[in-house]
């Protein structure tokens, strides 16, 4: 803490940047300090979003992306399946972020070609802004396809699996 000129407490902006670039690096959901009755409290809480893909009419996607970026050269080709999006039961990344195909490094992953699934089942994660996503099945059916590997950067609207 420091004193004004009027040699009161105040609040010193280089401490809370400390407190506030502690808690970024190591992750932590908030901090609080105290110091001679004044109450520092510094929090960053990213909410859990669970994403559900409704098996209706969609919106447009604003643009879609060019041709060389849809996949990577590493993603697994959808052999005798149909164009990505042209299979109604396409499954598409709702947002920007980062796909994983498996709950963690060494487990198993959440589906593989051939796979049946129900609707609602947990289909893939995205990643995005530290918060990991669920993207569960629109409908029931066999997984035809799979359009991107495990901690493959997505893009909105890009193809992720199609179901059949």
């Amino acid at each position: 803490m420091s004193k004004d000129d009027n040699g009161k407490s105040g609040i010193d902006p280089a401490l809370i940047e400390k407190l506030a670039e502690i808690v970024s690096r190591l992750q932590l959901s908030g901090i609080e300090v105290e110091h001679d009755g004044l109450r520092i409290k510094v929090k960053r809480e990213a909410p859990v979003q669970h994403v559900t893909l409704a098996s209706g009419p969609m919106a447009a996607p604003v643009a879609a992306p060019a041709p060389s970026m849809s996949m990577s050269p590493g993603a697994p080709p959808a052999t005798g399946a149909p164009k990505s999006g042209d299979h109604p039961g396409t499954v598409k990344s709702p947002m920007v972020g980062t796909a994983y195909r498996r709950p963690s490094p060494d487990a198993k992953p959440f589906v593989e070609i051939g796979s049946v699934v129900a609707a609602g089942d947990k289909i893939l994660l995205v990643e995005a802004m530290k918060t990991f996503n669920d993207i569960v099945a629109p409908r029931g059916g066999t997984v035809i396809a799979i359009h991107v590997e495990d901690g493959q950067p997505v893009e909105y609207g890009q193809p992720l699996l199609v179901i059949e």
